[in-house]
């Protein structure tokens, strides 16, 4: 049992036969700013009230925006590295052409 975890049992779906409403307990004392809610007595049926559904669009939308970001930054980098590459390549044929220039004067 304690290294076998058992799922829980699944809570009974609501079919129009089973009560949907909680049994509510009123309190001993009445609490201030609480009130018990009032069941409706009449007979229709009334529609569940609409619950909150979060979107996924704002955090889609900051994904998107670190990684445009990110990409940015990737770029600048490489370019920057590619720069001082360049840069590095160039002043080292420079500085080959300037000693062969001083060694063949001296040799003359």
């Amino acid at each position: 049992m304690l290294f076998r975890p058992q799922m829980p049992d699944a809570a009974p779906v609501p079919t129009p036969h089973m009560s949907t409403t909680p049994t509510v307990h009123a309190p001993a004392s009445p609490v201030q700013g609480h009130h018990t809610p009032v069941t409706c007595s009449c007979a229709t049926s009334h529609a569940p009230a609409p619950t909150a559904v979060r979107t996924v669009t704002p955090f889609a939308t900051r994904a998107s925006g670190v990684v445009v970001a990110v990409l940015v930054v990737g770029v600048v980098l490489t370019a920057l590295l590619a720069t001082v590459a360049i840069t590095a390549v160039s002043v080292s044929i420079a500085a080959l052409v300037l000693r062969s220039l001083l060694n063949s004067a001296t040799r003359r």
